[in-house]
């Protein structure tokens, strides 16, 4: 397995007035540690283009272009599935990031702070940012699921709706309603 491809960026070290502009194209080293990290089959093209805009004294914002290809294993058939991604990514790194103490804590939709690092690594950012990206359950074109039901011979397969919460009750209902039309 090919080592993991890094680029850090000591923070403290870029001009705080200026932005830092930045490319990122493994090569095919790279991206196939990158596809092994990430549990895919193969990624074919990477690219991470952007600047660290600083936003204060200490404060930094990435905005950058993913733009990948990623070949991964379609969940019916394992034959491979083909991906364009192409997304804006954005993220914030904040010197005064709080910690909450409390135990559960609700996290906006679009929350893009992250505690300010001493060197950040951008491509943890390309491999953070492709697995969000990446279809969670890739399907090849006009490739539909099949149910499969199994069951002791004699019986019923259970379906989905028998599975449902109140699908023992409608039964039992059913059941009382023929044994009513019976009993006349």
């Amino acid at each position: 397995m090919a080592d993991l491809p890094t680029h850090p960026i000591r923070l403290a070290d870029l001009n705080n007035r200026k932005r830092a502009h930045f490319t990122i194209e493994p090569d095919s080293d790279g991206r196939k540690a990158i596809a092994t990290a990430l549990d895919v089959l193969q990624i074919k093209k990477l690219k991470f283009d952007g600047a660290l805009i600083p936003t204060g004294r200490r404060d930094w914002r990435i905005e950058a272009r993913l733009g990948a290809t990623v070949s991964q294993a379609c969940v019916v058939t394992l034959d491979p599935v083909t991906t364009r991604i192409d997304e804006d990514i954005m993220r914030s790194y904040v010197s005064d990031w709080d910690v909450p103490d409390d135990e559960e804590v609700e996290i906006e939709a679009e929350d893009t702070d992250d505690p300010l690092p001493d060197t950040l690594d951008l491509i943890e950012v390309i491999i953070e940012a492709l697995a969000l990206a990446l279809p969670a359950y890739p399907r090849k074109d006009g490739i539909e699921a099949t149910v499969v039901g199994v069951t002791e011979p004699g019986k019923a397969v259970m379906t989905d709706e028998d599975a449902r919460p109140f699908a023992g009750l409608a039964a039992l209902r059913a059941n009382l309603e023929n044994k009513g039309d019976s009993d006349d």
